[in-house]
């Protein structure tokens, strides 16, 4: 894992592991070897406390199954507003995804009900970039201190209070998984999906769908919280 040549703040001086539990290493229905991610569950998995010293103090961090965050923001920016809008898929949305042509059989005649057991609404409905209709994320992301990387060279605080976020080291793209790709689609429906369209290049927009409109989400995966920090419930 490479740090951060500004300030040198890398996983080794962020995370704190605490005894047992495991890293899901998801990939968001990327479906591909993450061996970056790999590199940090071993790395995190030391069960010697290591701390990071930001301009409020210690702050310790341990380590969780991996989760995703939708981002929205300026991707060069390093804080902003709106993380009340940011959302959290607490596991990986992909293995309980359905394609966009099994729509029709496997949601639409199904009650909308996905056979994982989350429900489709036609309304507010989301996709990755091999055409995988997924469940919504959870609304809004609790406020907190998150440890997120994007797979690549930078591995950081999230800071997430009332709507602000900071980002202790690089920017938004920094953290983002290019390869993982979302985006929110309302009305319409997803018949009207061009599969031609999928999967979709790391890095690109996610295609629009004929009568919907569409928001494109940057990917963060989160790989350790506070330590008083509980991502299920906040503070």
């Amino acid at each position: 894992i490479q740090h951060v040549s500004s300030r040198r703040l890398n996983a080794r001086t962020l995370c704190a592991q605490g005894k047992g539990g495991g890293s899901s290493a998801g990939s968001l229905v990327c479906r591909r070897t993450l061996l970056g991610l790999v590199g940090m569950g071993s790395l995190l998995s030391s069960s010697a406390a290591s701390s990071a010293y930001a301009a409020d103090g210690k702050v310790e961090f341990r380590r969780i199954p991996t989760q995703f965050i939708a981002a929205l923001g300026d991707p060069t920016a390093s804080q902003g507003t709106g993380a009340e809008s940011w959302g959290l898929w607490r596991v990986d949305p992909g293995p309980r995804g359905v394609y966009l042509r099994d729509y029709e059989r496997a949601l639409k005649s199904k009650g909308n009900v996905a056979p994982a057991g989350w429900t489709f609404d036609d309304n507010d409905w989301w996709v990755e970039e091999h055409g995988l209709i997924m469940e919504k994320p959870d609304f809004p992301l609790p406020d907190g201190r998150y440890l997120v990387t994007g797979d690549r060279q930078v591995t950081t605080m999230l800071t997430v209070e009332n709507g602000a976020w900071k980002l202790y080291e690089g920017s938004l793209y920094d953290v983002t998984h290019l390869p993982c790709r979302a985006a929110r689609y309302s009305g319409s429906d997803p018949t009207r999906a061009n599969q031609r369209d999928f999967p979709v290049k790391p890095g690109a927009v996610m295609p629009s769908v004929e009568g919907a409109e569409k928001q494109d989400y940057a990917v963060l995966f989160v790989i350790g919280v506070e330590k008083t920090f509980d991502p299920r419930y906040g503070r």
